[in-house]
């Protein structure tokens, strides 16, 4: 799926259209960044688990922050997506389809609310914020990663056909 010439930001609009949407993705790298996150989201249990909660909270901050960048940026933006998109996707063949990347990035702005809920609870004292709010996190990731079901993609969804959200027809297929 490739965006129309005269869609805005493209070769053809006008040059005072505003920019509707960021360059489709390859499925294969928000599944590669999931992998990633739930591996270090499984630590952050782990160190909670251990009593550890200073790292614990620390590295819950800093994927907080990973979360922010994927929402704010994009998910084709995000580390992990670049890491995906310059080392290992030239090793593979070409998808065969690329996807809308608003609701990856929704998914993000999910991400960052279920963890920054858990810094903050961490910061004001409640240790096993951060623990239970890893594992959610988690949850997600891992289902992203192993068996391609994307949970905050399906929120984004749900928010979009229940007219919450901006409808785009090319997300709702």
């Amino acid at each position: 799926m490739s965006p129309s010439p005269a869609e805005p930001g493209q070769a053809g609009a006008a040059p005072d259209a505003p920019r509707t949407r960021r360059p489709d993705l390859d499925p294969r790298g928000p599944r590669f960044g999931a992998g990633i996150t739930a591996v270090l989201l499984l630590v952050v249990v782990f160190l909670s688990l251990t009593g550890a909660s200073v790292a614990a909270l620390s590295l819950l901050a800093v994927l907080a922050a990973l979360f922010a960048w994927g929402a704010f940026a994009g998910a084709g933006r995000h580390p992990w997506g670049l890491l995906f998109k310059r080392v290992v996707r030239p090793r593979l063949n070409p998808p065969r389809e690329l996807e809308n990347p608003a609701p990856p990035t929704f998914a993000q702005g999910v991400g960052l609310l279920v963890t920054l809920v858990g810094v903050l609870l961490g910061l004001v004292g409640l240790a096993p914020a951060v623990g239970i709010a890893a594992a959610a996190a988690f949850v997600a990731a891992f289902l992203n990663a192993v068996f391609d079901y994307c949970l905050g993609c399906q929120l984004y969804l749900l928010l979009v056909r229940s007219g919450l959200l901006g409808r785009d027809q090319a997300t709702i297929r």
